[in-house]
């Protein structure tokens, strides 16, 4: 799997999370212990307009990805799908040989593929916060959860200054055999289960 296919896999894991959750599922508490089902959509669709703003195509999103509402305007499907059309377009401004490209985060500018990943993995991880929280199977499988692993230890520690992610949770007893899923989500401050 190549970072363009990571990116593909993570924003089709979001978009179908997303389109599984319930009418009754909105309000529901998700591993993002402050925020609800709602606000983590919210949150993960202005991810993917803040990222494509950095790469120049798109306005960004019209409110603070960090302080989502939890009320959304039209349907959360169709919010999503906004935001994953408007990263899929500003990604394909990217030419395959691009060394390095802008990112939204205090890194400024990273290598073109870690950057990628590191888009894929806003998607994938907020998917999966979803799909937890509303009863829907996992959608990080293990290969692309190598990836997101593999870029999210190149970027992620400077950014646990600012809350962006959680301290690691520690695996009980021996980690040996543990899924990569499973490090993935803990690296990221998350519990699997």
């Amino acid at each position: 799997m190549n970072a363009r296919e990571v990116l593909a896999t993570s924003f089709l894991a979001l978009e179908n999370t997303v389109a599984g959750v319930r009418d009754d599922q909105w309000d529901a508490a998700t591993p993002c212990s402050e925020w609800t089902v709602a606000q983590v959509v919210q949150h993960a669709a202005a991810d993917q307009l803040v990222w494509a703003g950095a790469l120049g195509v798109g306005p960004g999103p019209a409110y603070d990805p960090f302080s989502p509402s939890g009320t959304i305007d039209g349907t959360a499907a169709e919010l999503v799908k906004n935001a994953v059309e408007v990263g899929r377009a500003a990604w394909a401004t990217v030419p395959d040989d691009a060394a390095t490209v802008p990112t939204p985060l205090p890194h400024g500018e990273l290598p073109t593929s870690v950057a990628m990943v590191m888009c894929a993995l806003d998607a994938a991880v907020h998917a999966w916060d979803v799909a937890v929280a509303t009863g829907q199977s996992s959608p990080l499988g293990e290969e692309l959860a190598g990836h997101l692993l593999a870029a999210a230890r190149q970027i992620v520690e400077p950014l646990r200054q600012w809350g962006a992610y959680a301290p690691v949770v520690e695996a009980a007893g021996d980690p040996s055999g543990t899924p990569v899923a499973d490090e993935l989500l803990r690296y990221l401050g998350r519990t699997p289960a």
